[in-house]
């Protein structure tokens, strides 16, 4: 069984003994074959979120990936390759820091059950970057606040204990809520099952619950035609 791995601006195959996941064959690569390959890992158990990695174009945490013949294995995109598949994620994790993701300031307030369901997933983010990686928004803006600090955000700002959940609506605005294409990506590669885009789409409705809108619509056409006389296509003015 053979996979390929990025290393550099170069792709190396290699032969791995049996199917096994993907972290175990890394593994072995390093111990029998070439000992410079670099990579990340930790818990082993999808727990952790430090050896997510690309294959075949797509995210996953190679402690869960098991291997196929064949596989292109890459670093995360959007991140800066330290040496071959690590890569430094300080800069993704600023985002947290950038749209306030905590709890600003703390209320007394009686949870149910179903208060506690409402951001239970959201609170099993392992920040493996999986989603970040994914986002085809930071193709084109790198400041993008990026799903898992909106997701954070969502979590924070839905929590009856936030006696000031407006603070956080107003750090996400720019760069954040609004940016976001909707296309879901994040979602599909989220080893906890977290859907990012919907905590978007909610916040995109508290957001506009606090006063705030898409600075977009005013600049978005329609596709009414335009007579010369103004944006809706008429001059009131003129008669008729």
């Amino acid at each position: 069984m053979k996979i390929s791995i990025q290393r550099d601006k170069s792709i190396e195959e290699f032969e791995i003994s049996k199917s096994m996941t993907l972290l175990a064959a890394l593994y072995e690569i390093k111990e029998n074959q070439d000992a410079s390959l670099t990579f990340s890992a930790g818990c082993r158990a999808s727990v952790c979120g430090t050896c997510a990695v690309r294959v075949n174009g797509r995210e996953v945490l190679s402690c869960a990936h098991k291997v196929q013949d064949g596989d292109v294995v890459e670093p995360l995109q959007y991140h800066p390759v330290l040496r071959d598949l690590k890569v430094d994620k300080n800069k993704a994790k600023e985002t947290l820091l950038k749209s306030t993701a905590w709890l600003h300031e703390s209320k007394e307030a009686s949870l149910t059950h179903s208060d506690e369901k409402l951001t239970e997933t959201q609170t099993d983010c392992i920040l493996c970057d999986s989603c970040y990686s994914a986002c085809p928004v930071y193709a084109v803006n790198p400041d993008f606040l990026g799903p898992f600090a909106l997701t954070r955000a969502y979590r924070y700002s839905s929590d009856k204990r936030e006696g000031d959940a407006k603070a956080i609506i107003d750090n996400i605005q720019s760069n954040g809520v609004w940016d976001c294409t909707l296309c879901g990506e994040c979602t599909a590669v989220c080893p906890k099952g977290i859907d990012p885009k919907m905590d978007i789409t909610m916040l995109r409705g508290t957001s506009l619950q606090f006063g705030h809108s898409d600075p977009s619509f005013a600049t978005q056409s329609f596709g009414t035609p335009d007579f010369g006389g103004g944006g809706f296509g008429f001059d009131p003015n003129s008669g008729f």
